[in-house]
């Protein structure tokens, strides 16, 4: 089955980016990433969740590239990234430590974005030495650290494990999403948007989620299933902001004050009355001004330019079309 295409009008549509890098993983694993904005502006790296692209970001690329330098990239499986042998929460880590060092020059620091699945790979990734160097501050958008199969409450059932083994098993299916429908909207929009989410902004994250290869989402789900990131928080430990909807149904809101009661270093929660899952494009004001005040704190206003000869190897790579 061919994936469906993303919107091509309008803010939901994904911008054009300045350049695109290939990026290689540890285990040999190929990742697409793209540059948007101007070199040496404050750098943004922006971490998607599962069933997604690079284009659920596309709001924020379109406001944060004016002023800063925004990198964002598909995790494995997922946009235009191949599917891998592995997949797991090191897979996450090395993938994100991968990105940074073929996009950032030695050194160099960016404010970090990981939304859902993205946010557990920030999570994963913290106690490397790479995230060390290049990490200033994070922003957690609807994530959370284990636990979520279980509280999931995308199925109208009570808690236990009925519903957990469920829920698992919905979630975990490998049969394709098949066209975007009427049916297929409202079932996307009831699971992972809040009520109020407007036609626009379902039809986008529809297209950006029946995309994702059922294959790869179904060997994600695995991963998801039993997460445990507990442990990784404490070494969380520069400034991390939380965002999350309190109509959540994938990770409820519980998850996004659990995180904000464990980090070492939070410097905020945001609770967005009526959001669901899809925080960056349900409120993507919010998430962008979220991300602009961490970087106005963390991030020098220009940083400077690489000298010649200094750009990180995996820059050689460079595709010439994205």
């Amino acid at each position: 089955m061919s994936r469906p295409a993303y919107v091509t009008t309008g803010r939901w549509a994904p911008p054009v980016p300045a350049r695109v890098v290939a990026v290689t993983s540890a285990d040999g694993a190929r990742l697409h990433a793209e540059v948007h904005g101007a070199e040496g502006a404050p750098a943004v790296v922006l971490a998607h969740g599962w069933t997604c692209s690079t284009a659920f970001w596309a709001a924020q690329v379109r406001d944060l590239a004016k002023d800063h330098r925004v990198i964002a990239y598909d995790q494995r499986g997922h946009g235009r990234s191949p599917a891998a042998r592995a997949y797991g929460t090191d897979s996450l880590a090395d993938d994100l430590v991968a990105v940074l060092g073929a996009t950032l020059t030695p050194g160099e620091r960016a404010v970090v974005a990981g939304h859902s699945m993205g946010g557990m790979t920030v999570m994963a990734a913290a106690g490397r030495p790479a995230f060390t160097e290049h990490v200033a501050a994070v922003l957690l958008c609807s994530t959370g650290s284990s636990g979520l199969v279980a509280e999931s409450t995308v199925l109208p059932l009570r808690a236990g494990p009925l519903r957990t083994r469920a829920t698992r098993s919905v979630l975990g299916a490998r049969a394709p999403l098949g066209p975007v429908t009427p049916v297929a909207r409202a079932l996307l929009k009831y699971a992972t948007m809040g009520p109020g989410s407007a036609p626009d902004r379902v039809e986008a994250c529809a297209r950006i989620v029946h995309g994702c290869p059922s294959g790869v989402r179904h060997a994600w789900s695995r991963v998801l299933a039993t997460l445990d990131l507990d442990a990784e928080l404490a070494r969380l430990t520069v400034p991390t902001a939380v965002i999350g909807g309190t109509a959540d149904r994938l990770t409820p809101i519980r998850h996004a004050r659990a995180l904000a009661a464990a980090l070492p270093n939070c410097v905020g929660l945001t609770e967005l009355t009526g959001a669901g899952h899809m925080t960056p494009i349900e409120a993507p004001e919010a998430v962008s001004a979220a991300l602009r005040e961490l970087t106005a704190r963390h991030l020098p206003a220009r940083q400077a330019a690489p000298a010649a000869g200094t750009a990180p190897a995996a820059e050689a790579e460079k595709e010439k079309t994205p």
